[in-house]
C-alpha cells in the first residue's frame, strides 16, 4: 500500500532517471507531431482562475472532433501530456492538456500549492470539459478524460458526478488510494500540521481535511462508458489491488498491467501504454 514517508526516499532516488526517460519521451514525441497538428494555448476561466491549457489539434480539418482531456499528477503540469498529441491526432483527436490550480510548484495557472485541494482541482477539470463542450469543432458525445497518478483519482471523480458528459476514460496508475492513506496518517484533524511537505513540495491543512470520508469507489457503478487501467505490477506508490478494485465496479472496465513498470514509465513501457490507448480508442 501506499506510505506517504517509504515514498518520498524511493521518488527521490528514482527522481533523476525519470525525469531523464521523460525528457526523452517529450523531444522524440513532441518534434514529431508539430508537423502532423496545430497547437494553441487556450485558458478557460473557472470562477477567479484561469487555467492554463495546451491544445493540440490535427491538421486534416473536420467539422466537429473527438476530444481527449489530460489530467496531469501531484506536482506535474501540462508538458508532458504533450506526449500524448501524436497518437491523439493521428487518431484524429484534439487534446487538451492543462495545469491545474495550485496543483504543482510549476503551474502556470496557480502555483501556491499551500491552496492545492483535490475539490478545486475536481472543479478545474468540470470548468474545461464545459468549455470543450460547447465549442464547435469539438464532438460533444466524443470527450475522453485521461488521468494520471492523482489526476486519475480527480479524472475518475468527475466522471463519477457528470458521466454523461464523458464517453471514455483512461486511466495511468491512478491514485484512488489519497483519501484513504492521508486520512490513516492523520487519525486526528486536530493533528494535521499547518504545513506538510511531500516530495519538496509544501501542502496545507486544507488538502488533508477535504480527504475525510472522501472515496471514489462509492459512486464508480454511475459511468457505464468504457474504461482502460494502465498499471505497473511494480508500482510502489499504487497497490494493484486498488485498480482491481475498480476493475470490479465499473461496468465496462479493462485492466493492463505493465509487467516490471512502477509509478511512471520508462520509454519503452510508455510505448507500450501508448499501444494500448490506441486500441482503447480505436
Amino acid at each position: 500500500m501506499y506510505h506517504p514517508y517509504k515514498l518520498i526516499i524511493i521518488i527521490k532516488d528514482m527522481k533523476n532517471v525519470m525525469i531523464m526517460c521523460l525528457a526523452a519521451c517529450a523531444g522524440l514525441l513532441v518534434s514529431s507531431c508539430c508537423r502532423h497538428a496545430e497547437t494553441e494555448e487556450v485558458w478557460i476561466e473557472n470562477g477567479d482562475r484561469n487555467i492554463y491549457g495546451v491544445l493540440s489539434r490535427p491538421a486534416t480539418k473536420m467539422e466537429r472532433q473527438p476530444l481527449l482531456i489530460v489530467s496531469h499528477g501531484f506536482n506535474g503540469s501540462h508538458q508532458f501530456g504533450k506526449n500524448y498529441f501524436e497518437l491523439l491526432n493521428e487518431l484524429g483527436y484534439q487534446c487538451y492538456v492543462f495545469d491545474f490550480g495550485c496543483g504543482s510548484l510549476g503551474s502556470r495557472t496557480d502555483n501556491n500549492t499551500m491552496e492545492m485541494s483535490v475539490i478545486d482541482e475536481c472543479g478545474d477539470l468540470k470548468a474545461v470539459i464545459e468549455h470543450f463542450r460547447n465549442r464547435p469543432d469539438v464532438d460533444p458525445d466524443r470527450i475522453v478524460l485521461l488521468g494520471e497518478s492523482q489526476g486519475g483519482l480527480i479524472t475518475a471523480m468527475v466522471a463519477n458526478e457528470m458521466p454523461d458528459a464523458i464517453s471514455s476514460l483512461i486511466l495511468v496508475y491512478p491514485a484512488f488510494c489519497i483519501p484513504e492513506n492521508w486520512t490513516r496518517s492523520y487519525p486526528d484533524i486536530n493533528e494535521i500540521p499547518d504545513t506538510t511537505w511531500l516530495w519538496d513540495v509544501p501542502l496545507g491543512r486544507r488538502f488533508f481535511t477535504e480527504l475525510r470520508g472522501m472515496s471514489v469507489y462509492d459512486d464508480m457503478e454511475k459511468f457505464d462508458g468504457p474504461v482502460l487501467i494502465i498499471q505497473g505490477d511494480k508500482d510502489p506508490v499504487v497497490s494493484m489491488e486498488d485498480s482491481r478494485r475498480a476493475l470490479g465496479l465499473y461496468k465496462n472496465a479493462r485492466l493492463h498491467v505493465i509487467p516490471g513498470a512502477g509509478h511512471g514509465f520508462k520509454p519503452e513501457e510508455f510505448a507500450e501504454q501508448l499501444e494500448q490507448m490506441r486500441k482503447f480508442l480505436k
